[in-house]
């Protein structure tokens, strides 16, 4: 695979769970925020930050497939909450779907709220493809 991954960098802190930065080579896949919504517009999973979670990762799968790619193949993934003490448990649910040998780089950012009330989580992805 053409892909280098950065955890130790000299000087910064180890990323535990991400690498700091990610170079690759092939196609480009960027894939919108993904929230926990159903196929019909509806909430997924109310206020259980799992259960919307959950939802998120499954949603992002779809996208990535759609396009061709896997979670082998994200690069980056930028996590947005209204709620950071949530981030464990994302953290937690994006292990059982992306190489934690080999994670992405990763930004985690806490918001005031989302696109609409009662959505806690929204995560975009940037993915490689090799041609």
């Amino acid at each position: 695979m053409g892909r280098e991954h950065f955890n130790q960098v000299a000087g910064v802190r180890p990323g535990i769970g991400y690498s700091h930065a990610v170079t690759a080579h092939g196609r480009l896949v960027a894939i919108a925020g993904q929230v926990a919504m159903d196929e019909n517009g509806d909430l997924v999973g109310g206020s259980d930050a799992r259960a919307q979670t959950e939802r998120v990762f499954e949603n992002l799968g779809a996208v990535l497939a759609a396009a061709g790619a896997t979670f082998t193949d994200v690069i980056k993934l930028g996590v947005f909450v209204t709620d950071i003490d949530i981030l464990p448990i994302v953290r937690d649910v994006r292990d059982r779907h992306v190489d934690t040998a080999h994670p992405p780089a990763s930004t985690a950012v806490q918001v005031e709220s989302l696109f609409r009330p009662g959505y806690v989580v929204e995560i975009d992805a940037l993915a490689v493809v090799e041609d």
